[in-house]
């Protein structure tokens, strides 16, 4: 009789989609995740439930939307309902267990997990309150600080990945791993800001020679709704030529750091004997905009900020593939009970995913809709987007719509959305919308994300609680938190 399989996600933040070898991408050097894809299946058209950490790490536990589920935001985190897959792996007696990042509500909830070693959830259980504060924005200078971290040297969250990284080997070591079958989530920072990073990391690329962002020196895009993202946060501000150069080789080199980490993982897992039945996923949460656009980190739809990286391998799960077919990380939950061969216990509620080995041994299906949706700090308006084949539509409650086309226009200049009065165009602005409507109706959910934001501004004592509280700009490590709480100075 066959062993039963391990199942061992690994997460890695803000890691965009083409900043891999295997996406092919010119200068960045992903040696682990290279070999990795060879050995299983890339899905290229990978995307977040929603760009920014906290929503969507609650979807991703879930298995379900952002707006099935309420966590709109970075100030609304997981907190143990609805039942994650964790707990539904666990519950049926399997060892489930998370090492490092999570950014749920507490450890105090039951998330699912068998034990949670080195987590890291939101601030004071709180999160991002700032980020609620969408109809009256205040001033948020954070690009100050993004801009001013640039640079050489160890960070807090190049420290902890370490940590992580070891705990991780040292957990995949231990013989109680060969007693029973596991499921393991192992998630890393890197390569998410502060951009400082490690000396011998950054000294594999030259500033130099980066890579220009997409649209660079042409100004935002002429969008009312991304602007106004874009004046919350003002990357641009602080970003010449120069510093936008060596933001970019300090990303390149946090990406190499990070799949460095990951290397050490599955060579850990490969020395106790347990690859040949594990499943290994490889995704990140969301990805980086990296000054394409005039953007910097996430909050939008463009590709290299919704789409994200997702790499299976192990056992049935093909070789060497690479599939069109449009997935998401509320995949991972039908994922999961696949491969641990659990039943959905909660059959009464219907979630959108299905199992990713599934979908890589079936043809690919351009009719499978791609989903994402925006709800948080920045944004004055709900965002969606759906993808489907080469078409990729997004809508703005009460602004224009954007439409792109990416197979000719794989960086999205053209937004082919003004030209509404050709005939095919307007069968996609129609086709796009429609889909969106199959999942969800835009105006109804923007209004209930609204509606539960202003309780949540008074639950935590108004608006300018929210302004002065729990303001940061990238959540701090545990070690940091503790240090918080005791009162003493980072």
């Amino acid at each position: 009789m066959p062993k039963p399989l391990n199942f061992l996600v690994i997460i890695s933040d803000e890691h965009r989609k083409d900043a891999m070898g295997c996406a092919g991408h010119p200068i960045v050097k992903t040696p682990n995740l290279d070999a990795l894809a060879a050995r299983g299946t890339v899905f290229d058209a990978a995307y977040t439930p929603s760009p920014m950490c906290v929503p969507t790490r609650a979807a991703l536990a879930t298995g379900d939307w952002v707006h099935t589920t309420g966590h709109w935001d970075s100030a609304t985190p997981y907190a143990g309902t609805p039942r994650s897959w964790m707990r539904q792996l666990r519950d049926a007696g399997r060892e489930v267990v998370s090492i490092g990042k999570l950014h749920f509500r507490s450890g105090e909830d039951d998330n699912g997990f068998s034990r949670e070693i080195l987590p890291m959830h939101v601030v004071g259980g709180v999160g991002w309150a700032i980020g609620l504060l969408r109809e009256n924005p205040p001033p948020y200078d954070s690009a100050a600080e993004l801009a001013g971290d640039v640079g050489v040297g160890p960070s807090t969250y190049t420290d902890y990945d370490l940590d992580i990284t070891e705990a991780a080997e040292a957990w995949l070591a231990d013989p109680a791993r060969q007693e029973q079958p596991w499921a393991a989530f192992v998630s890393l920072v890197s390569p998410h800001y502060p951009l400082t990073c490690p000396e011998k990391w950054y000294e594999m690329y030259d500033p130099d020679q980066m890579d220009t962002p997409v649209g660079y020196g042409q100004g935002l895009p002429d969008h009312a709704e991304l602007q106004n993202i874009a004046e919350f946060f003002h990357y641009e501000t602080y970003f010449d030529e120069q510093k936008m150069r060596e933001a970019k080789t300090a990303y390149y080199g946090l990406t190499s750091f990070m799949d460095d980490c990951v290397g050490r993982v599955l060579k850990a897992l490969e020395q106790s004997g347990q690859c040949d039945n594990t499943v290994i996923l490889y995704v990140s949460d969301h990805g980086d905009m990296m000054g394409d656009q005039g953007f910097w980190t996430k909050q939008v739809m463009y590709e290299a900020s919704a789409g994200v990286p997702m790499i299976a391998a192990g056992p049935g799960v093909p070789a060497g593939h690479r599939v069109a077919t449009c997935t998401n990380l509320t995949d991972i939950a039908a994922t999961a009970r696949d491969v641990c061969e659990i039943v959905d216990d909660q059959a009464n509620r219907t979630q959108p995913g299905l199992s990713l080995r599934e979908i890589a041994n079936a043809a690919d299906d351009p009719e499978r809709t791609g989903f994402s949706e925006y709800h948080d700090g920045g944004s004055k308006t709900g965002t969606f987007m759906v993808r489907w084949g080469d078409w990729k539509y997004v809508h703005y409650v009460g602004h224009p719509p954007q439409l792109f086309n990416l197979n000719a226009d794989p960086h999205e200049i053209n937004n082919l959305a003004d030209n509404a009065d050709d005939p095919q165009i307007q069968s996609a602005l129609e086709k796009g919308e429609r889909r969106l409507r199959d999942i969800c109706d835009p105006d109804e959910v923007n209004a209930k994300a609204f509606a539960d934001q202003r309780s949540k501004i008074e639950e935590l004592g108004g608006e300018e609680a929210c302004r002065t509280a729990y303001v940061f700009n990238h959540t701090p490590t545990p070690s940091e938190q503790d240090k918080m709480r005791e009162g003493s100075p980072l």
